[in-house]
């Protein structure tokens, strides 16, 4: 598989999450499913920092910057999903923290869709599916 393909296909999983998770209002039902948020933000940062950044650090000081500022988007993402967990599911603020991620990670998905193009100039094809391969085992062993 494509890496650039797999991001993407775990962007429309974690955006249907998110709409399941907004859509809720049982908050078993809610808890379920920010844990499920949390497992596929986990595996996806995962694939990222360990497979796919690193080679665009590789390919050059273009591809650099991107993966930076991945990394730091990554962080903010971590922290307020760190928050969401400690909040109760039945508490006032717990949609709108829920809304904020959503939000954060919405922007992070499309500068990151937006780079692809930039990603597919600095590496190959084959390379995206060998970095591909990688990633997917890397999810894989990753899966809890």
């Amino acid at each position: 598989m494509n890496a650039l393909d797999l991001i993407k296909a775990d962007h429309e999983r974690l955006k249907k999450l998110f709409d399941d998770a907004l859509a809720n209002d049982d908050t078993d039902a809610r808890a379920s499913v920010v844990h499920a948020i949390r497992a596929e933000l986990k595996a996806h940062e995962r694939i990222k920092e360990d497979v796919f950044y690193p080679a665009l650090r590789a390919a050059g000081p273009e591809a650099k910057e991107i993966m930076l500022e991945g990394y730091e988007e990554h962080h903010i993402i971590d922290v307020i999903l760190g928050e969401l967990v400690g909040v109760p599911e039945d508490a006032e603020v717990w949609q709108a923290k829920l809304k904020v991620l959503r939000e954060n990670l919405d922007r992070h998905m499309q500068e990151e869709e937006e780079m692809f193009t930039r990603a597919r100039k600095a590496l190959s094809q084959e390379t995206l599916e060998e970095i591909g391969v990688k990633m997917q085992r890397a999810k894989e062993s990753a899966a809890p």
